[in-house]
C-alpha cells in the first residue's frame, strides 16, 4: 500500500465508524475526511458534523444523494421486480452503490489517497463498497479496519470508545445495528442473532405494529408511467417525495415488516429484520400494473431472470456489465407499463383492489363467460391435442417398453 496522507471515511456517526475514525488516525497518522451520504436517514444526520470533528475528523462532507438514490437505484430495481430470496427488497444493497458513487466523487475532489469503511469481514457491504470503488478507480486503496484490527466484536469497540471519550449511542444492552435510507430500515446483530428470538416490539421505527394499526383500512391509487411510479391519488410526485409519502401511508398501517434469514455472499446465514413500507406497496402495485400490460411470455422470461438480477445487486455487482445487460432487457419491456393501480392498506397487508391502463391486454369481450362473438371455445380441443402431443408420445413409449419387459 502506498503512503496514505488523506482518507475519505464512509461515516455514519455510529459505533463502528466513530471508533474507526480515531483508529485510522492512530494507526496511519493521516488526515481523515468524515464523509456522509444523505440517502434518507432523517434525524440520524443531526449533529454528525460536530460529532465527527470532536472525534478528530479534519473535515466533514455530506452529500444529498436522495433523488439519485430513488431515481437511479430504487426505481430501476422496482422496474425489475427485484426480490432477493423471495422476500428482501434490497434496501441496503441498492443504497451502497449509490453511496460509493458519491463518495468517489469526493475522493477526487479532495485528492484523497484511500477510502475507508466500517463493513465487517463477515458481511456483504465490504464487497459492495469495494467493487463499486474499483469501478470508478481501478487502483483505489481501501482501509477496512474490521479486517485489520484485533477487536473481536462490538463489545470491544464500546470499551475502546469509552477509553477515548468517543461519544457513541450503542451499548451492551442494545447492541443491534441499524441502517436507514428512504427505501428501508434494517436491523441486525446483537439480540437479533438468535433466529428463534422475536424482535423487541419497541425496536421498529417506520411501521406501526399491525395489531395497533387503524381499524379502518386506507385505499389509495398509484399511477405508473413506463414502469415508474409517478402519482398518488392523482397527484404527481417526484421520486423522493413519492417514496416518502408512501412510507408514511404504509407505515401508519403496519405495512412492510420482514424478518428473514438470508444467505450472505461470503457463505454464512444471517438474520435481518427490515421495515420497507413504501417499497412493499410499490412492488405490489408494479406487479399488478404489469399483469394487464405485459404479454405472458415477457413476464415468464423476465421472471426467470429476477433471481439472477437480485443476486447480482445483493452481491455488490450493481456496476457490472451483466447487471446493466439485464437492466436494459427488463427496462425494454416497461414502456407500456402505464396506468393506475388501486390498493388497500390494512393492518400490515397490501391488497390490490383494481388496475386499469390505456395499454391493457385484458379484454372483457374475450374472457367473459357469457355469450361472445370473438372466441370459439371449440378451438380449445385442437389446442389441447397439439400441446399434449409430446405427453402422448411419452406415454406410448412407456407402454411399448412395458410390453417388451424393458
Amino acid at each position: 500500500m502506498k503512503a496514505i496522507k488523506k482518507v475519505v471515511l464512509a461515516y455514519s456517526g455510529g459505533l463502528d465508524t466513530s471508533v474507526i475514525l480515531t483508529w485510522i488516525k492512530e494507526k496511519y497518522g493521516c488526515e481523515v475526511v468524515a464523509w456522509c451520504a444523505d440517502v434518507g436517514q432523517a434525524e440520524e444526520l443531526t449533529g454528525l458534523e460536530e460529532k465527527a470533528k470532536a472525534t478528530g475528523a479534519a473535515s466533514y462532507v455530506v452529500k444529498d444523494l436522495r433523488e439519485r438514490f430513488v431515481r437511479d437505484f430504487v426505481y430501476p430495481a422496482i422496474r425489475a421486480n427485484a426480490l432477493y430470496e423471495g422476500e428482501y427488497l434490497l434496501g441496503t444493497s441498492l443504497a451502497r452503490p449509490c453511496i460509493i458513487e458519491g463518495m468517489m466523487d469526493t475522493v477526487r475532489e479532495v485528492g484523497a489517497d484511500a477510502i475507508a469503511h466500517g463493513a465487517t469481514g463477515k458481511g456483504n457491504d465490504q464487497v459492495r463498497f469495494e467493487l463499486g470503488a474499483m469501478h470508478f478507480d481501478p487502483g483505489v486503496q481501501v482501509i477496512a479496519p474490521w479486517r485489520e484490527w484485533d477487536f473481536k466484536g462490538r463489545a470491544d469497540l464500546i470499551e475502546y470508545a469509552k477509553a477515548r471519550d468517543i461519544p457513541v449511542t450503542a451499548s451492551a444492552e442494545k447492541p443491534y445495528s441499524m441502517d436507514r435510507n428512504l427505501l428501508h430500515l434494517s436491523f441486525e446483530g446483537g439480540i437479533l442473532e438468535d433466529p428463534w428470538a422475536e424482535p423487541p416490539p419497541d425496536m421498529f421505527i417506520l411501521t406501526k405494529n399491525p395489531e395497533d394499526a387503524p381499524s379502518e383500512g386506507e385505499v389509495l391509487e398509484l399511477g405508473f408511467e413506463a414502469g415508474n411510479p409517478v402519482s398518488i391519488n392523482g397527484q404527481s410526485f417526484a421520486p423522493v417525495a413519492l417514496l416518502s409519502r408512501l412510507n408514511d401511508l404504509a407505515g401508519k398501517h403496519g405495512v412492510g415488516r420482514v424478518d428473514i434469514v438470508e444467505s450472505r455472499f461470503v457463505g454464512m446465514k444471517s438474520r435481518g429484520v427490515y421495515e420497507t413500507p413504501g417499497g412493499t406497496v410499490l412492488a405490489k402495485a408494479h406487479r399488478a400494473m404489469e399483469s394487464i400490460t405485459l404479454d405472458r411470455e415477457q413476464i415468464r422470461i423476465r421472471d426467470s431472470l429476477i433471481p439472477e438480477y437480485s443476486t447480482l445487486v445483493y452481491r455488490g455487482l450493481w456496476f457490472s456489465p451483466e447487471r446493466e445487460m439485464l437492466q436494459q432487457m427488463m427496462d425494454g419491456i416497461q414502456s407500456l407499463v402505464s396506468g393506475v393501480v388501486r390498493l388497500k392498506l390494512y393492518k400490515g397487508s397490501v391488497t390490490v383492489l383494481g388496475r386499469k391502463s390505456d395499454n391493457t391486454l385484458y379484454r372483457e369481450d374475450f374472457v367473459t363467460f357469457e355469450k361472445d362473438e370473438v372466441y370459439n371455445q371449440a378451438d380449445a380441443g385442437g389446442f389441447i391435442r397439439l400441446n399434449g402431443l409430446r405427453i402422448r408420445l411419452e406415454a406410448l413409449r412407456r407402454q411399448k417398453l412395458a410390453e417388451s419387459g424393458k
